[in-house]
């Protein structure tokens, strides 16, 4: 779990390094996100300088979630994902971090078609039109005899749980006398 949450930390800090970022429309919030322009759906960083608190909170319409921003020596960074139901156009996010507010624009653009799909949608949905050759022949009838006698004889009866607790009682033997080799040096 520690190796999993270093690899994404740190491919996000890279990712973070070699993207181009977009600063605030203001210019003077020192808050950076990435990439500049997301679309609906996109993961995003948002990197804040100048911070003098550990820890602060960005707020927008345009986020699934609230970021929760952390760092050190006065830059913090967080991400979150921009909602897959936000139209394209401008969205203010206010940033909070420690007694001071701080507001920056945040453009979403609109969600560029896949090359992998085709441009144009079909207008009827595809749907089989003759009935589809699954096979099978005639063994649905077969199948559906007796289903409450097939799930009584496939559950657990009394000979599985008298079996599992042989098992149980052996593995706990095999233990014990390990262990006690193991204490008096002979194993």
């Amino acid at each position: 779990m520690g190796s999993a949450r270093l690899t994404l930390c740190t491919a996000l800090m890279v990712a973070t390094a070699l993207t181009p970022t977009a600063y605030a429309a203001d210019g003077g919030s020192g808050i950076a996100v990435t990439p500049s322009s997301p679309a609906p759906g996109t993961d995003i960083a948002l990197r804040v300088s100048d911070c003098t608190a550990r820890t602060a909170t960005a707020v927008s319409a345009a986020f699934v979630a609230d970021i929760q921003l952390t760092g050190v020596d006065g830059t913090l960074v967080g991400e979150t994902r921009v909602s897959a139901s936000v139209e394209a156009g401008s969205y203010e996010v206010k940033v909070t971090c420690g007694d001071s507010d701080r507001k920056a624009s945040l453009t979403v653009v609109e969600k560029a078609p896949r090359s992998d799909q085709p441009a144009h949608q079909p207008t009827t949905p595809a749907s089989p039109v003759a009935p589809v050759k699954a096979g099978g022949g005639g063994t649905a009838r077969l199948a559906a005899v007796d289903v409450a006698e097939d799930a009584r004889a496939a559950g657990p009866g009394t000979g599985h749980a008298v079996i599992g607790l042989i098992l149980a009682a052996a593995a706990a033997v095999a233990v014990v006398l390990r262990s006690t080799r193991r204490s008096r040096g002979t194993g």
